[in-house]
């Protein structure tokens, strides 16, 4: 199942996508449906509620206001060891707000301070039932579905220090949808998924979610034991290898920059870059 929050003149509804249209399941977003112990039975059988186009669809973030934006860094095997380094032994943590979060296909806002902002497609993971100190069983059921993530980043800001976050979190640059692909689904299979990027046309990055270090379950797992994971949480997964700022030149986004990230049987978020007017 393809499960969206979309906005509507009313305001945002969270709605279950199927080919000929979404069918609104009663909820103001896909966080507060989550929240139902039988949210999957639930979206299966919706029929009842308010039926919208497909080409009338407007997509919020899958999730508008998540608890928590939980993102992971260096989690691709091959990205690391071409960098010479070892395989972690540990995930590398960092955070993001809520109103960092926009839309598969709203603009992405580039900021006045910043000009290196960097592309980075990830896999995300959104919780869908509460956990704390998870085993692998309980990690795994605690994962609703997944969705396309774009962790956009001010590399002139994140590396003022040692610590990432205040490039991580910039208002309006992350990108995720269009819609979340229940654990469920066949699309998802073994979760060994094609990941690209594109800037401009350009192919820059190139992966397959099966080379993360910590796979989706192990960084539900790991993360329980540090906080209540809740429904509609965020986790971001890691990018692969081929980010601008590694690039001899190196390469940035820029205003009108056509910036698409695309996951096989996932989907992919299509968004302009827009400088900042402030």
């Amino acid at each position: 199942m393809k499960l969206a929050t979309i906005r509507t003149e009313e305001g945002t509804r969270a709605v279950r996508v199927d080919t000929d249209g979404a069918v609104d399941l009663g909820e103001t977003d896909l966080a507060a449906f989550l929240r139902h112990t039988d949210w999957a039975a639930r979206a299966a059988a919706a029929g009842g509620g308010e039926w919208h186009a497909l080409d009338t669809l407007d997509y919020a973030p899958v999730v508008v206001a998540p608890e928590k934006v939980i993102c992971v860094g260096l989690n691709y095997r091959n990205h690391i060891l071409e960098m010479g380094r070892e395989l972690p032994a540990y995930p590398t943590l960092f955070s993001k707000y809520a109103r960092a979060l926009v839309g598969a296909y709203d603009d992405v806002v580039l900021p006045v301070s910043s000009d290196q902002m960097d592309w980075e497609a990830e896999l995300a993971v959104v919780i869908g039932a509460e956990v704390r100190h998870a085993t692998p069983a309980q990690a795994r059921a605690a994962i609703a579905g997944y969705t396309v993530l774009n962790d956009v980043t001010a590399r002139d800001w994140q590396y003022r220090t040692a610590q990432w976050h205040q490039g991580k979190t910039f208002e309006a640059t992350t990108p995720i949808g269009p819609w979340l692909v229940t654990a469920d689904d066949a699309a998802v299979g073994a979760l060994e998924l094609d990941l690209a990027c594109e800037v401009d046309g350009d192919t820059v990055q190139k992966s397959n979610t099966g080379d993360l270090v910590f796979d989706p379950a192990t960084l539900v797992a790991y993360l329980s034991e540090i906080v209540t994971l809740v429904p509609g949480d965020v986790i971001a997964t890691g990018t692969p290898g081929g980010v601008g700022h590694a690039r001899k030149p190196a390469r940035y986004l820029k205003d009108g920059s056509v910036l698409v990230t695309r996951i096989d049987g996932l989907g992919e978020c299509r968004n302009v870059c827009r400088r900042d007017p402030r």
